[in-house]
């Protein structure tokens, strides 16, 4: 292979063209390279020159790539991956005088029951660290991740990409919320019977709680769905109506003052909580020593090992 034109590539254009290919607009990519439209419109030109070929095609309101651009890009993107770790290993991080920003992504339930003590910790050890926190739940992290929005999620997972990288952090054990002050725990026909609240971002009213009771030969009342956890204090406050959620989220708002938790009225299986990465920010100093605090700080009791999935 020729390596010598390496010599006449620019890197920084490559970059240019990997987002265009994953955007495939104008102006979403200049928003994610923080450029001008016009230097992303510049940057086409170029890589049109370069590869001579058109590589986005208009196709009515949207860019399609042509076939010469899809074949580079799986050649591309491997390669500045492997470029990313390369560059990684010639820096050591120091938290505390670190600048960094991380970007993580979490479901809402670990935002609300598990990003307190987290923040708290990193306060004390990188103190001028800028964390960017975005929502995720298992269907957004295998894009958020690769288009480097986040380069660690935690939230439950399915459907990873080839190079990810995945470790539980813990166990999860539904627990109902509710803001009636009775002392008394719930009978499954109580359960069944008051209204309940869903907690889905897709908008939905059925979730693994209405599965757990359909394996049972019951159903429960579900008469609204909310698209976050934090909302419901608010929500639940002065009615009869239940929530279900994560122990660690039900417990963080009940700690908040008008809910109380308790335990399900029927035995249910744990869920897992999961911290996913991609191999190319494995080897990361930064990145292994926030994985490291996310862990400490996010984990519960279980074990897990880092697999590739």
């Amino acid at each position: 292979m020729n390596r010598n034109q390496l010599r006449k590539a620019d890197i920084n254009l490559m970059v240019f063209f990997e987002v265009l290919m994953q955007e495939r607009n104008l102006t979403r990519a200049a928003e994610k390279l923080f450029v001008t439209q016009s230097t992303v419109s510049a940057a086409l030109a170029r890589l049109r020159t370069m590869f001579n070929d058109p590589l986005l095609i208009r196709v009515g309101n949207r860019m399609e790539p042509s076939i010469r651009a899809a074949e580079v890009i799986k050649h591309l993107t491997p390669a500045l991956d492997a470029m990313s770790v390369a560059l990684s290993l010639t820096h050591d991080f120091d938290p505390p005088t670190s600048k960094m920003t991380f970007r993580i992504g979490l479901s809402d339930d670990v935002e609300a029951g598990l990003l307190p003590p987290l923040l708290r910790a990193l306060r004390l050890a990188a103190p001028h660290v800028v964390v960017v926190v975005q929502h995720v739940d298992y269907w957004r992290i295998p894009d958020l991740l690769a288009a480097g929005d986040v380069t660690v999620g935690i939230s439950q997972t399915r459907g990873l990409p080839a190079n990810a990288k995945r470790k539980v952090l813990r166990t999860m054990h539904a627990r109902v919320l509710r803001a009636d002050k009775s002392p008394s725990p719930l009978t499954l026909d109580e359960f069944c019977q008051r209204p309940h609240v869903q907690i889905s971002p897709t908008a939905n009213i059925h979730g693994v709680v209405d599965d757990w009771l359909k394996e049972m030969g019951r159903s429960r009342n579900v008469v609204l769905s909310v698209p976050q956890f934090s909302s419901l204090p608010a929500i639940l406050a002065g009615t009869d109506l239940l929530a279900c959620c994560p122990d660690y989220a039900a417990q963080a708002m009940a700690s908040w003052g008008n809910l109380q938790a308790q335990a399900l009225p029927f035995d249910s299986a744990p869920l897992e909580l999961a911290m996913v990465w991609l191999g190319t920010t494995d080897g990361d100093p930064a990145e292994r020593w926030l994985r490291g605090l996310l862990e400490q700080h996010m984990g519960g009791s279980c074990e897990g090992m880092a697999v590739d999935v």
